[in-house]
């Protein structure tokens, strides 16, 4: 188990870091992040310590959705922004920095800073995309 002082988001639901919290449930936090990508980006996290998606229990990750659309209501309704991102990074080949699971609410307006976040247009060999479905469709029973 990960010691608070190692993890900053544990250091935040144990108020020994400042942040600007916007809701607390009793298994969750939302906050603004130290540099937000744009006004209102919000992360929301479960209070209890977990490493990324792959170590939450289906639960947990089923409130953490109701929660990430309670905090994209509310900031829709408070900044109406042209969209929005809703984005969690897994692994560092993943750009996740810090490995407590996150999920990060970007309100988004055309023309901001954040800019396009999916890569140039690339055309995948139909074989390639043959044997990628058959490996994922197999792990699903399908």
């Amino acid at each position: 188990m990960i010691s608070i002082e190692a993890c900053p988001f544990c250091r935040i639901v144990a108020d020994l870091e400042p942040a600007r919290i916007v809701r607390r449930w009793n298994d969750a936090t939302a906050f603004f992040p130290q540099n937000p990508a744009t006004l209102g980006h919000l992360l929301v996290i479960p209070n209890d310590h977990f490493d990324d998606v792959w170590s939450l229990d289906s639960s947990t990750a089923s409130r953490l959705s109701l929660y990430v659309l309670e905090i994209a209501n509310a900031v829709k309704a408070a900044l109406v922004p042209d969209g929005m991102n809703f984005i969690n990074s897994n692994g560092a080949a993943a750009t996740q920095t810090i490995f407590h699971v996150h999920i990060h609410v970007v309100p988004r307006w055309k023309n901001d800073r954040m800019g396009a976040i999916w890569p140039e247009d690339k055309v995948w060999k139909e074989s390639d995309l043959d044997e990628t479905f058959t490996s994922i469709a197999r792990e699903l029973g399908i």
